[in-house]
């Protein structure tokens, strides 16, 4: 048996694995959520993202492995609108009903006081879209709804899938400071998308999948620093630089077919100094900044490329909130980590 020190994970993924007749459509995959994270769940298209939020959700059997949200499968949440709120879908609103009354609608389901629906409308800016039917929203209008609606129970988690579809550049923008304000006060986020790109500037930790599987978990920072940015530089005699770098401490050099050499954990000015002392000529020196999404796809490519061919990491240029609504009831969830009163953008930008 396994002891467990200290709280347990947001959300933890054990060995989950389902099989669709003859489509392994996840295997063996597991990985953390930590808590007051955004963590990316980060795959191409098919690579079982939506199969897996769905079996931590409860609404896929899986066909081996197991899941916990706050130490506890989402099955025995007795309360779970108060515990993890979801966006997996925008398409589920009905065309008649209108913004405010959709919510009214999922409000009573969950045991929330109706003024509720008027909060989250706010907090996701469609406050003066409250009596619009849901029928003649824009698909980033929708999208906001839906995260409206997963707000409702004043969660401490929200799982999104691909919630950015449908947002403009300003929508985007919106819901990562939305997502930001969300989890410094203490809760979590996972989001999926099949871009890193799309998702960089918000999250501070990655799970990538491949094919179902895992190809790498950590944090945005260990990934940029395994993937840093490097120093170009053209001079006399690369070896002879390279070793007064090397006595210097600096270690992380390659040298490059042109004749360059490629230097890591140093800067322009050190770089420089070195090379005066070692009596060698530097003709020009170039920054390299990497493409994470470059690496992110690097990771991924086996899963459509052809037999034989790969991606290669690439290098280019660098690319409020609320508290709990009143009149709860008890609940009778896993226990609530601690958190902050959490004040994040309401206005949403307006409505798109």
């Amino acid at each position: 048996m396994s002891i467990q020190f200290g709280a347990p994970a947001a959300i933890e993924a054990l060995a989950l694995s389902k099989q669709f007749k003859s489509v392994r459509a996840v295997s063996d995959l597991s990985f953390t959520v930590p808590h007051g994270s955004i963590t990316g769940f980060l795959g191409p298209n098919g690579s079982g993202k939506t199969t897996t939020l769905r079996m931590l959700l409860g609404l896929i059997r899986p066909t081996g492995g197991d899941s916990t949200i706050l130490g506890v499968p989402f099955g025995r949440i007795d309360d779970p609108a108060r515990v993890v709120g979801v966006v997996l879908d925008s398409r589920g609103l009905h065309p008649a009903r209108t913004a405010l009354d959709h919510l009214r609608v999922y409000a009573s389901a969950i045991g929330v006081p109706d003024a509720r629906a008027g909060q989250v409308l706010h907090l996701v800016g469609l406050t003066d879209a409250a009596d619009r039917k849901a029928g003649v929203f824009s698909l980033g209008m929708r999208q906001r709804l839906a995260l409206a609606t997963a707000l409702l129970g004043d969660p401490q988690i929200l799982v999104l899938d691909e919630p950015a579809n449908g947002l403009d550049p300003e929508g985007i923008a919106w819901l990562r400071e939305f997502l930001l304000g969300f989890a410094r006060s203490g809760r979590t986020v996972l989001v999926s998308s099949h871009l890193l790109r799309e998702v960089e500037q918000m999250v501070d930790h990655v799970v990538i999948v491949s094919r179902g599987t895992l190809v790498h978990q950590g944090s945005m920072e260990e990934l940029r620093t395994a993937h840093r940015a490097r120093l170009l530089v053209a001079c006399s005699d690369p070896a002879r630089l390279a070793t007064a770098l090397a006595a210097t401490g600096v270690v992380d050099t390659t040298h490059l077919a042109d004749g360059r050499i490629a230097i890591g954990g140093s800067d322009p000015g050190t770089v420089g100094r070195v090379a005066a002392d070692a009596d060698v000529t530097v003709f020009g020196a170039a920054t390299e900044h990497v493409d994470l999404e470059q690496v992110f796809l690097a990771m991924t490519s086996g899963q459509y490329a052809a037999p034989g061919s790969a991606v290669t990491p690439g290098y280019g240029p660098p690319p409020p909130g609320y508290g709990a609504p009143p009149g709860y009831p008890p609940t009778q969830s896993p226990p609530p980590q601690p958190i902050q009163p959490w004040f994040g953008p309401t206005n949403g930008g307006g409505p798109r």
